[in-house]
C-alpha cells in the first residue's frame, strides 16, 4: 500500500511541539490527548456532514425501507420485548446493531421520526446502569426461535451500545454519556481480571477494538489516567491480531477465523497504535490486508468468508456483515494513519460490494454474495454455513438475521467519514461522494463546502465554498484532497484557473484565502485497467469501480414454507437469467489494455437519483470475448474457473463475440473475474 507520509509526519511534529499533557484546545476539533499519538484526520461531530445527490437517495431509501421499519418488520427481536428495552427477548447484538445504523442515519437526515425510534434505546441503556457501573439486561431469558442463547452479562453487545452512546453524544452533547461511560469503564477495570473478555463467549475477544476505541474517545474528553490502564488490559485480553498478521499464516488457511471477527478486528493494531505508537502495529495492519487479498481476496474488495474464512474462489460467499464492518474498520484506520490506500479500499467496498447485496428499496438483503454469481436460488452450496440453502436469496432474515440488523450502518457511517478536520485547522475530503459539510476552520470561523459530483460514475468533483459567519469576507484555511491510487495524474483548478497537478496516492493541500462562491474543481481521469485474481483470472476496473458481465435478471418472489416463516420471514426473491455467462476475454495484453475496451457513458443515467441497478447503469464497457464450452454450471454456481496461463490459452473453437460490462454494484447476476482466451 502506498502511504501518504506528509499528514502523519505533520501530526507527529505537532505532538512533539505541544509536549506534556496539553489538551488540543488550540484546535477547532479535539485531537488525541497526550500520550496518545495525534491523528492526521479528526472526525467531525455527527450531523456536520449531509448527503446529497445519489448518496442522499440511498439514505432516504434506508429511511423508507428496512432501517426505518425494523421494529415492525422484525418485532420478535426489535420490538418492545427486546432486552435492550427492558423486555424478556433478545439481549445480545441484534437490537444494538440496528440502532448503531439508525441513530447516525437519523442525525445525518435530521429526521425527527427516526430520532424518536432511536431515543428509547438510548434512554433505556443510560437508565439501566447499576451502582457498580454495569449496565444493560441483567437476566437470562429463554431462547427465541432462531436466536443464540447468550449470557446477559456478556461484554460483547455492550461494545455496540458504547458506539451508539458515543455517536449520541457527538450529535447532541448529552453530558450524561460521560459519567455513564466513566462508571462503566471503572467497572470493567475492576471486573475484567476476574471475568475476562472470553468469560462467556469468544466474540468480545475478537471485537475488543470497538471497546478500546470508545475508551480512547472518553480519555480525550476527561483525561482520566485509569482509562489508559483499561485499554492496555483490554488489548492484552483480546485476540492478538498483531501477532496473527505478522508472525502467523492464519490468513492462508481456511476456517482460521470467523469472517466478521476479521472485518471488525483487523483495525485493532491500528487503534492500539495510538497508545503505543510502535511501527509493528501499522506493519501488522498492512500485512493483514495484503495477505487477506493474496489468499482470500475477491475483485469487489471483499474476501471469501461464508462465516469461516474460505479462500479466493469467486464462488465462495462474502458476508454482508463483513462488508459493513470492513468499511467501518477502513474508516477508522484512515483517520489514524492518513494512508490513502485505506480510502481506496473503502471506496472499492462501498461502490462495488455494498450496493449489490441489498435490494433497491432497502427491504431485502443477501447474507452472502459471490464475485461470480449466476444464479440466486434456494440451494445448498459450498459454504461454511448452509442455513437450509437460503444464503444467496434476497430476504429479510434469510441466511442468518445478523446482517438484517447490522447492514444499516454501512451508508450512514460512510457519509460521516467523507470529511475530516485537520490539525492545521482545515478540512479534508478523503472519500468522495455528493455531500455538504458545515464546520469550523482557521480560528473558529464556520464554512460550508458543497461537493457536487456523480462520482464514482464520473471523474469530476466540484467544491463550492460558502462562508457562514456574517461580516466575514474571506477565510484563510487549507483544503486537503485525496488523490486515489488508481489516478495517475489529477488536475485541480480554482475559479476556472489551473491550480496544480497531483500524483496518485498524494494528499493535495490547497492553501488560500477562500471567499464565498469560490469553486474548486478536481479532475480524476479514469483509465481502464485490470487486476489478477484466482486462477489468474482478471477483473476489469475503471476508477474505483469493478466491472462485471451484464446479465438480464428475472426476479421471482417466493413464499417460505410455513415451517420456515418464523426463522426466515414470509418471502424471499430468487434471481435467474437466460443469458450466457461462461465467457473468457479475448487476446488480452496488459501492455495494450486501452485497446481492448470501449467505454460509453450515458449522461442522463449518470444524473439519475439512483443508478445502482441493471436498468440505470450509467457506464458500459464493451470487450471481445469467447464462450468456454466446458465451463458449465455446477451445483447452481459457475463450475471451476478455467486457469489462465501467462499467455492466452485455447480459443475452444468458439466465435468471437462482444460482451457488455457494467459497474459491479449495478449487477445482481455477474461474472467479475474472467479467464483469458486466445
Amino acid at each position: 500500500m502506498k502511504t501518504a507520509q506528509a499528514p502523519l509526519l505533520l501530526v507527529l511534529a505537532l505532538a512533539l511541539c505541544l509536549g506534556g499533557a496539553r489538551a488540543s484546545a488550540e484546535y477547532n476539533y479535539p485531537n488525541n490527548r497526550f500520550p496518545l499519538a495525534r491523528k492526521p484526520y479528526v472526525e467531525l461531530p455527527l450531523g456536520s456532514i449531509k448527503a446529497k445527490g445519489w448518496l442522499h437517495e440511498m439514505l432516504k431509501r434506508q429511511k423508507t425501507g428496512a432501517t426505518g421499519q425494523m421494529d415492525t418488520l422484525y418485532p420478535q427481536v426489535m420490538g418492545p420485548r427486546n432486552g435492550w428495552l427492558g423486555g424478556d427477548g433478545d439481549q445480545w447484538e441484534r437490537g444494538p446493531y440496528w440502532i448503531d445504523g439508525l441513530l447516525p442515519l437519523a442525525h445525518i437526515l435530521d429526521d425527527e421520526a427516526l430520532k424518536e425510534k432511536a431515543r428509547p434505546w438510548v434512554e433505556w441503556a443510560l437508565a439501566s446502569q447499576r451502582e457498580d457501573g454495569f449496565f444493560g439486561p441483567a437476566k437470562n431469558y429463554g431462547r427465541e426461535p432462531g436466536l443464540q442463547r447468550t449470557n446477559a452479562e456478556d461484554w460483547w453487545p455492550r461494545m455496540v451500545v458504547l458506539k451508539i452512546l458515543q455517536q449520541h453524544h457527538s450529535a447532541t452533547g448529552d453530558e450524561r454519556v460521560i459519567g455513564f461511560m466513566t462508571r462503566y469503564f471503572q467497572y470493567q477495570l475492576k471486573t475484567l481480571p476476574e471475568k475476562p473478555l472470553g468469560n462467556w463467549t469468544f466474540w468480545a475477544r475478537f471485537r475488543v477494538c470497538d471497546n478500546i476505541q470508545v475508551v480512547y474517545w472518553l480519555y480525550n474528553i476527561t483525561g482520566d489516567g485509569f482509562l489508559l490502564e483499561l485499554a492496555d488490559l483490554l488489548h492484552k485480553q483480546g485476540h492478538d491480531f498483531t501477532g496473527m498478521f505478522l508472525k502467523g499464516e492464519d490468513l492462508a488457511r481456511f476456517a482460521s477465523i470467523h469472517c466478521v471477527n476479521l472485518a471488525q478486528g483487523i483495525k485493532e493494531p491500528a487503534v492500539y497504535y495510538q497508545q503505543h505508537p510502535e511501527k509493528k502495529y501499522l506493519d501488522a495492519v498492512r500485512k493483514g490486508f495484503a495477505d487477506l487479498r493474496k489468499f482470500n481476496g475477491h475483485a469487489q474488495g471483499m474476501y471469501g468468508g461464508d462465516e469461516a474464512l474460505h479462500g479466493s474462489n469467486p464462488t465462495q460467499g462474502s458476508e454482508l456483515c463483513s462488508a459493513v464492518e470492513l468499511m467501518y474498520s477502513l474508516e477508522t484506520i484512515l483517520g489514524i494513519t492518513g494512508d490513502t490506500a485505506f480510502a481506496d479500499h473503502l471506496e472499492r467496498v462501498a461502490f462495488n460490494a455494498l450496493p449489490t447485496q441489498i435490494t433497491d428499496d432497502f427491504m431485502y438483503k443477501q447474507y452472502f454474495q459471490q464475485a461470480n454469481q449466476v444464479m440466486v436460488t434456494r440451494h445448498i452450496r459450498n459454504f461454511d454455513v448452509l442455513q437450509h440453502g437460503t444464503n444467496l436469496v434476497y430476504g429479510l432474515l434469510s441466511g442468518y438475521p445478523c446482517c438484517a440488523s447490522n447492514m444499516h450502518q454501512g451508508w450512514p457511517k460512510f457519509t460521516q467519514n467523507l470529511w475530516h478536520a485537520t490539525p492545521d485547522n482545515g478540512l479534508a475530503a478523503l472519500v468522495y461522494s455528493p455531500s455538504e459539510v458545515t464546520a469550523k476552520v482557521a480560528d473558529g470561523r464556520r464554512v460550508k463546502i458543497t461537493e457536487d459530483t456523480y462520482y464514482p460514475m464520473d471523474d469530476r468533483i466540484r467544491f463550492t465554498v460558502q462562508i457562514e459567519d456574517k461580516g466575514v469576507s474571506e477565510i484563510n484555511f487549507p483544503l486537503h484532497l485525496r488523490i486515489p491510487g488508481w489516478c495517475k495524474k489529477a488536475e485541480i483548478s480554482v475559479n476556472g484557473k489551473p491550480e496544480r497537478s497531483a500524483a496518485a496516492g498524494e494528499i493535495a493541500v490547497i492553501r488560500r484565502a477562500w471567499k464565498s462562491g469560490d469553486v474548486l474543481e478536481l479532475s480524476l481521469p479514469m483509465q481502464v485497467s485490470t487486476s489478477t485474481w484466482y486462477e489468474n483470472s482478471i477483473a476489469v476496473e475503471r476508477g474505483p469501480l469493478v466491472y462485471a458481465l451484464r446479465m438480464e435478471e428475472q426476479w421471482t418472489k417466493k413464499k417460505f414454507p410455513d415451517e420456515d416463516v418464523t426463522r426466515y420471514g414470509e418471502h424471499y426473491y430468487e434471481v435467474t437469467s437466460p443469458d450466457n455467462w461462461n465467457y473468457g476475454i479475448v487476446n488480452f495484453n496488459r501492455k495494450k489494455t486501452a485497446e481492448h475496451f470501449k467505454v460509453t457513458v450515458d449522461p442522463s443515467r449518470q444524473k439519475a437519483k439512483y443508478f445502482w441497478n441493471l436498468k440505470n447503469a450509467p457506464v458500459q464497457i464493451k470487450v471481445k470475448a469467447k464462450r468456454i464450452p466446458h465451463w458449465k454450471l455446477y451445483n447452481e454456481m459457475t463450475g471451476p474457473i478455467p486457469f489462465t496461463r501467462l499467455k492466452p490459452g485455447d480459443d475452444y473453437g468458439q466465435p468471437e463475440e462482444e460482451i457488455t460490462l457494467i459497474p459491479y454494484g449495478c449487477t445482481t447476476l455477474r461474472i467479475s473475474q474472467f479467464p483469458v482466451v486466445k
